[in-house]
């Protein structure tokens, strides 16, 4: 599951050395006659090394009277955020997790936890996307990633500071949803994948890292979305399109009022990039577009 999905959701570096020039960004700014909003592809575990950003994500935040992120950050700051995902990941057909499993998953899993001192009796009451999402988080964590140091926090941190107003575009309980939604054939899908991918995970993320710091938005693409749209395709619909699709009329409504403020909207990555992407959308429907 790391690479075509949870790489696709949760962009991120393990890169140690102190860089000489910061990364760059996959900024865009959307304009009509009145106003404008700044699109930034979000990041959402990074290090210390990764900053400072360059100075154009500052100067759009500084512009901005508004920004707008994925969740609202007083949501994303919520400790009870994680707790309902835990509720929402725990088995309600009367079986185990083993009992769910084909015994070859059962056994790489057993493997994996003892190598990481993990009792494997900790996973048996919940679904198998959150076992998935849990093994990724994990190992990019044992990689040095934070999600404290992830974009849409240092901005969201930012904002604040500045008595900037901010807010989100949907709910913790709709992300929630979109794991939740996955079927069984899915969610052992996403198990199999991110037990076989487990030895390569760093070597992904080194990738990954690249491609964001060359701001390659299509090489970045291609190596987490593309992937994701071709292997869980529903999921790929679910969690990209149909999310771009929502947001769309409330960014073009940004854009459309002309007593509206500028805006700088901070999203994760997947959702910037490819025809599918926001910027693509907005491209089309005839606001000028320039990469910044």
């Amino acid at each position: 599951m790391f690479k075509p999905v949870i790489a696709a959701l949760l962009l991120a570096t393990t890169a140690c050395a102190v860089h000489a020039e910061p990364p760059t960004p996959l900024l865009w700014k959307v304009s009509d006659a009145d106003n404008s909003i700044y699109l930034l592809g979000s990041f959402h575990l990074l290090k210390d090394s990764d900053y400072p950003l360059a100075d154009s994500t500052y100067d759009a935040l500084a512009d901005a009277e508004h920004v707008v992120f994925e969740l609202s950050p007083a949501e994303m700051n919520d400790p009870a955020l994680g707790q309902k995902m835990g509720v929402a990941a725990m088995r309600t057909d009367g079986k185990t997790l083993q009992q769910s499993l084909p015994e070859e998953t059962w056994e790489q899993l057993s493997a994996y936890t003892a190598k990481r001192n993990i009792p494997v009796a900790n996973f048996q009451p919940y679904e198998a996307w959150f076992i998935s999402l849990m093994v990724s988080i994990t190992e990019m964590q044992l990689v040095g990633l934070d999600p404290e140091k992830g974009l849409d926090k240092h901005f969201a941190e930012r904002a604040i500071k500045a008595g900037k107003p901010v807010s989100g575009l949907e709910t913790g309980d709709q992300q929630i949803a979109l794991f939740d939604g996955m079927d069984e054939k899915e969610q052992l899908q996403a198990l199999q994948d991110t037990l076989a991918e487990v030895a390569n995970i760093e070597s992904e993320i080194d990738k990954m890292h690249a491609l964001w710091r060359a701001g390659d938005g299509e090489g970045l693409f291609a190596a987490t979305a593309a992937d994701m749209k071709r292997e869980y395709p529903a999921l790929y619909q679910r969690v990209n399109v149909e999310r771009n699709q929502a947001w769309l009329p409330r960014l073009a409504a940004m854009l459309d009022d002309s007593s509206s403020d500028d805006t700088l909207v901070v999203v994760g990555a997947m959702h910037l990039l490819g025809d599918d992407g926001v910027v693509a959308m907005l491209k089309a429907k005839g606001y000028r577009v320039e990469r910044l």
